[in-house]
């Protein structure tokens, strides 16, 4: 008998787990979050494309020599250390930090304020409201 309870007091308290567990992760926060990292993945991916196949081919036409970006090395002692790939990476951040920098600081920013100025803004009075500052017109113009 003491088995038997004990199983279904493991089995109620996996199954109730189970329930917390889909509450949480089908709250709207979660799923935001969630779109939000697989957008940024692909921004990410489309950003490394723009550097690497049309940002630093630019600047390896314009700098001197015949190599890519890809081919800059510094050899020292036989070794070879690939600066060209290391600017690259560079630049890619740069851009994702400048559109980051961009839409949070700049554009929530934006809506933060105008949120917060409409927050501010007090609400239309309602009828009661209006008939009462009426009422207390007509009774101040009223000689005592």
């Amino acid at each position: 008998m003491e088995k038997q309870s004990a199983g279904v007091g493991a089995r109620s308290r996996a199954f109730s787990m189970l329930e917390e567990f889909k509450q949480f992760a089908l709250k709207g926060n979660v799923i935001d979050l969630a779109i939000g990292v697989i957008i940024g993945a692909a921004f990410a991916k489309i950003v490394d494309s723009l550097v690497k196949h049309i940002i630093m081919p630019l600047i390896s036409v314009v700098m001197p020599g015949k190599q890519g970006y890809l081919e800059w090395k510094w050899v020292i002692d036989a070794k070879e250390v690939p600066y060209g790939l290391f600017l690259g990476e560079v630049v890619n951040f740069l851009i994702l930090a400048f559109v980051l920098y961009l839409f949070i600081v700049k554009f929530l920013g934006f809506v933060m304020r105008t949120k917060k100025a409409e927050a501010a803004a007090p609400p239309p009075p309602t009828k009661d409201q209006e008939l009462l500052a009426e009422i207390r017109d007509l009774l101040k113009r009223r000689p005592a």
